[in-house]
């Protein structure tokens, strides 16, 4: 499933090449620090063993890696992949002092990694900024051992009208605080039009079961501003 947006050439690249630096500031700002409960939800999810290994694609900063090795007590490898240079730096100067840690530039549409290599795949607010949903999907179903996991945080549809209207009012201004953070609106635009143009809960539960996952599952955080995806390799 192709993402029209995401297709015009270059953009999502020169999206976050502008925000890298104040990603992880930014992130706190628009979502008053929510974004830290909504990834630690993840983990709870997952509820991962010492020594299963982790694949976590569009790792940003690596938030996800930290998390997971925090509840492993550091036993565990992580695999940290992202499309953009900035952010793996940022990752490497943020994390660099842990050890059990691989990264790695590549579009999650096309990972440079083994079949049936990892416990857990997670992506977290990247499947969104995806080309192509399917081989993104297809993707992780491949790295993903027999019997892993694949877990995905996004940006969702609001189920209740009122709150749906709140927060739209609210999202107008999120351009206008990148500004004033990190001196580009552009790139919050597109943001604001990207989480409009995403597949909803179910949409998405039927892309997960046309790419193989098997007892696929969502929960809603936030009234639905965010969903955790769940699917297994069987």
């Amino acid at each position: 499933m192709q993402q029209y947006l995401q297709n015009k050439k270059g953009l999502v690249q020169s999206v976050f090449d502008r925000v890298y630096d104040q990603y992880d500031l930014m992130n706190d700002f628009m979502s008053f620090g929510v974004h830290r409960l909504w990834k630690k939800s993840l983990l709870n999810i997952m509820n991962p063993a010492p020594n299963q290994k982790l694949i976590d694609v569009a790792c940003g900063t690596g938030d996800i890696a930290k998390i997971f090795l925090k509840h492993v007590n550091k036993s565990s490898n992580v695999t940290c992949v992202d499309p953009n240079k900035g952010m793996i730096k940022k990752g490497k100067e943020k994390l660099d002092k842990y050890k059990n840690l691989t990264w790695i530039i590549a579009p999650a549409e096309k990972l440079p990694i083994a079949d049936n290599s990892f416990d857990f795949y997670t992506i977290s607010f990247g499947l969104r900024n995806t080309k192509n949903l399917n081989k993104a999907l297809g993707e992780a179903f491949r790295v993903l051992k027999p019997g892993g996991r694949f877990l995905c945080l996004e940006f969702s549809k609001i189920q209740n009208q009122n709150f749906e209207n709140f927060y739209k009012n609210y999202s107008k201004f999120i351009p206008f605080i990148g500004k004033l953070i990190v001196g580009e609106r552009e790139p919050y635009e597109y943001l604001i039009k990207s989480i409009e143009n995403f597949v909803h809960q179910e949409e998405l539960i039927d892309l997960m079961s046309k790419n193989n996952f098997q007892k696929c599952t969502y929960r809603n955080l936030s009234g639905g501003i965010v969903s955790i995806h769940s699917g297994w390799k069987v």
